[in-house]
């Protein structure tokens, strides 16, 4: 259904969106979209940086004693 839309019914409803809703509001909207989307980000980044520090807390050393004798 959706697959059938096109250029032209893109444009229409970016016509009708814009009559409806003004620039305004869709401009305020999009900066609140962007706004969020660097939050999730920035979540997702912090996440991944905690999972890896936790894990490189708890890595520990497998050398065995014969070999750290040498050095």
């Amino acid at each position: 259904m959706l697959n059938n839309i096109g250029l032209p019914g893109l444009l229409l409803i970016a016509v009708v969106v814009l009559v409806l809703f003004g620039r305004g509001k869709i401009s305020n909207l999009m900066g609140e979209v962007g706004k969020g989307i660097t939050a999730f980000k920035k979540g997702v980044s912090e996440g991944s940086k905690e999972i890896e520090d936790e894990k490189a807390a708890e890595a520990k050393d497998v050398t065995p004693e014969s070999e750290k004798d040498k050095v």
